[in-house]
């Protein structure tokens, strides 16, 4: 008998006493666990910041007045000019000066030989550092903080969950969800960090407070 009828034969024998006609979704399946791991009355969205720098990722704070004046800090400060704009970005929140803003639709050559791309965001998660996108109004499709080498992305403080559990059910799962900590990482056996492998290889993410909503 190989390991895979052994194990088989024991998934048969603990099933023995289940109806046939029973269905997984017929059985609840509690879930007790912690739906936060933050420390009650903690600042979320430091933290948020704190766990977004530690995936070496810039971070900077302002309120939707100073909105123009970060986004043009952070591509000054990484001399990128030609960037995508996702569909339904609103263009109130760009800065004036000598950027150029890229429209879909754009191919992967195209979206390749920009500098980077501009995005807003679905979610964060404060204890993991996430941003998670769902492809809605200003956040593009998956390939815009994917191709392109930078990504500067807006999150507002109102956007921003204490843990995984509360930032899911904030999100629809029948949407393309991208979940983004820190620039695209990997190592090697020698645990040397190669970054921009698999998407940007520099990330900056704005926090608006007190909130930059998903509509506006």
């Amino acid at each position: 008998m190989t390991g895979r009828d052994t194990v088989l034969a024991r998934i048969r024998a603990a099933l023995a006493d289940v109806p046939s006609e029973e269905r997984p979704e017929d059985v609840p399946v509690p879930r007790d666990y912690r739906r936060s791991h933050t420390a009650p009355g903690e600042d979320t969205v430091a933290l948020f910041a704190e766990r977004v720098a530690d995936y070496r990722a810039d971070v900077s704070r302002t309120d939707r007045a100073g909105l123009g004046e970060a986004v043009a800090a952070a591509l000054t400060r990484r001399g990128v000019r030609r960037l995508a704009l996702p569909d339904g970005f609103p263009a109130e929140l760009l800065p004036s000066g000598d950027w150029e803003w890229h429209s879909e639709p754009l191919d992967v050559p195209a979206l390749d030989g920009l500098d980077g791309a501009i995005t807003l965001a679905r979610a964060g998660i404060a204890i993991t550092g996430t941003i998670v996108l769902d492809a809605g109004a200003g956040q593009g499709r998956r390939a815009l903080s994917l191709v392109p080498d930078y990504h500067l992305c807006i999150v507002g403080a109102e956007q921003i969950a204490d843990d995984v559990p509360d930032a899911l059910a904030r999100l629809d799962p029948a949407r393309p969800l991208t979940f983004i900590s820190g620039p695209s990482a990997t190592s090697d056996i020698e645990l040397d960090r190669v970054e921009g492998v698999h998407g940007p290889r520099t990330l900056d993410v704005i926090i608006v407070e007190p909130g930059l909503s998903e509509q506006s």
